[in-house]
């Protein structure tokens, strides 16, 4: 080490010599100045980084390693732009972003040549047609929520936006979120961040969601204040509430807002403090079980004036849910929906460990929910929204055939909105506006053509989801049957959704539903 350092200070007294050489040079030779403004920078960098010990790549290499940060910063975009196949990419591979783009642009959303996918490979899924088409009479496809408790039910399409906060998204995206759903008629759910003005701007159908911080109906102690709730709640523009209790990205771990991002305006949203740190916590305050959930559930709809409340979780103990399914048939007291989201969910930052390895799966979710409520009979009472990676018809139709009466999409829509699958979300630094606070980003996002792509790739996406009802000799939603869809085991064998989901060993087979699956 020492004798290392001696020869960076012999290299260093070389450089000041040098430097001394050219100063006197530049008298006589001018054009040794315009040398200089190259020269001399770089070896203030070279001379900072031999000194500093935090990076071992720039104390070896103090100007090349610079290098090496910045091909490591433009990774994403490399590997997407040059490397990636039409299927790969993660989350979301180019071929399903293009899908979005088109129907979102209205244009050509056909492809040439044939499938590129290879159907020999395992886990490949495709839907039996019929051989006389059926005719869907509806133009829209939509469900009504609410149970017999319900006073005010909302007639839901079967595709809406999901979860994401003001805050997490720029004002901008939210308001061209809303401005889509208000020209496509489907719902928008605000995130648990609380409704903000930029919700109400364009007059769309809102879902609100209430996490437990209680953000928008919190008191001065981060309680839950009943009395600002049912201000919120009465808003002509909230057609359902939804109360979070764990979402897919992050299941059974709180948010942190940190005090840089809580400005004025956003404190003002939440109900907080500004300049703080506001943590919210993993669990609700406001109820600790089964029982005492049912019963606030029952609470809100009161103060809601009747209008649908349900739930949103991430299915982790089975035995829980099915515990809450006992208590709602023992009370007669339940959700009017429960919102079902995926552990492939990732709108939200979260931890490594949470992100890949905490909740069940979509697919798995469904199913299980979809045969413990018919179990104790419930089903009919209690709607079941989906959210998780649905983008296309196919995936609503997959969706709806393992128990779902609806679907969300976040991730979709912000492709509709111009997303680039940059993965920059949790940085503040979205290169196309959306999930950021900075002004000179998300001024970029037109509000009046984006909400335009919003509405068209909803209502391309439903036109899609008919065709393929058609198709499959679908009339209607409940004729959506899982023995129609299947999957590709292994080389040589198949299996319906109905045959994996439905009658696999270690399910309850006497409680699986008919081939007709009663989805009202």
């Amino acid at each position: 080490m020492t004798n290392n350092i001696s020869v960076r200070q012999i290299f260093a007294l070389a450089f000041v010599l040098a430097y001394a050489l050219v100063a006197v040079a530049a008298f006589y030779l001018p054009p040794v100045l315009w040398a200089l403004l190259l020269i001399v920078p770089l070896h203030l960098v070279y001379l900072q980084n031999i000194w500093q010990r935090q990076h071992t790549v720039l104390r070896n290499f103090p100007i090349l390693g610079y290098m090496r940060y910045f091909l490591e910063s433009i990774r994403p975009e490399i590997r997407q732009y040059f490397f990636e196949s039409d299927l790969d990419g993660k989350p979301f591979s180019r071929r399903q972003r293009s899908i979005v783009y088109q129907r979102a642009k209205n244009v050509r959303q056909t492809v040439p040549f044939g499938m590129q996918q290879d159907s020999r490979q395992t886990g490949y899924e495709w839907v039996a047609h019929a051989m006389f088409p059926a005719q869907v009479k509806e133009n829209d496809l939509r469900v009504w929520i609410g149970s017999s408790r319900c006073q005010q039910p909302y007639y839901c399409s079967i595709y809406n936006i999901a979860a994401m906060s003001y805050g997490a998204l720029s004002k901008t995206a939210i308001e061209a979120l809303n401005g889509g759903a208000r020209l496509g008629g489907f719902a928008h759910n605000t995130g648990e961040g609380g409704v903000s003005p930029y919700h109400l701007t364009e007059g769309g159908d809102l879902i609100w969601q209430m996490g437990t911080g209680y953000f928008g109906c919190r008191d001065a102690y981060g309680e839950f204040s009943p009395m600002l709730f049912q201000q919120q709640a009465t808003h002509p523009n909230i057609k359902m509430i939804e109360i979070k209790l764990s979402q897919g990205a992050k299941p059974g771990l709180g948010g942190i807002l940190p005090a840089a991002k809580n400005t004025p305006e956003i404190a003002a949203i939440r109900r907080v403090l500004p300049y703080t740190t506001v943590v919210s916590p993993a669990g609700h305050a406001a109820f600790q079980d089964q029982v005492s959930m049912l019963r606030f559930l029952e609470e809100l709809r009161t103060l809601a004036g009747g209008k649908p409340i349900g739930i949103k979780v991430c299915i982790g103990d089975r035995q829980e849910f099915e515990k809450l399914c006992q208590e709602m048939q023992r009370l007669q007291l339940y959700p009017d929906f429960i919102t079902i989201d995926g552990a492939e969910g990732g709108t939200g930052a979260a931890p490594l460990e949470f992100a890949d390895s905490v909740g069940m799966p979509l697919y798995d979710a469904l199913p299980f929910v979809h045969r413990k409520l018919r179990q104790y009979k419930l089903r009919r009472e209690v709607k079941i929204l989906a959210a998780g990676k649905i983008i296309t018809g196919l995936d609503i139709i997959k969706a709806i055939a393992l128990g779902a009466d609806a679907c969300y999409s976040a991730r979709g829509m912000m492709f509709a909105l111009g997303c680039l699958q940059a993965l920059q979300c949790d940085s503040g630094r979205c290169p196309v506006g959306i999930a950021t606070q900075e002004p000179s980003l998300f001024k970029g996002l037109d509000v009046q053509d984006k909400k335009v792509r919003v509405a068209n790739f909803h209502r391309n996406t439903i036109l899609a989801t008919i065709e393929l009802m058609e198709a499959c000799g679908f009339a209607t939603l409940a004729d959506i049957k899982p023995d129609k869809i299947f999957r590709r085991m292994d080389q040589d064998k198949t299996r319906s959704f109905r045959d994996i989901y439905f009658t696999s060993p270690g399910t309850e087979k006497n409680n699986a539903p008919s081939y007709k699956l009663n989805l009202n």
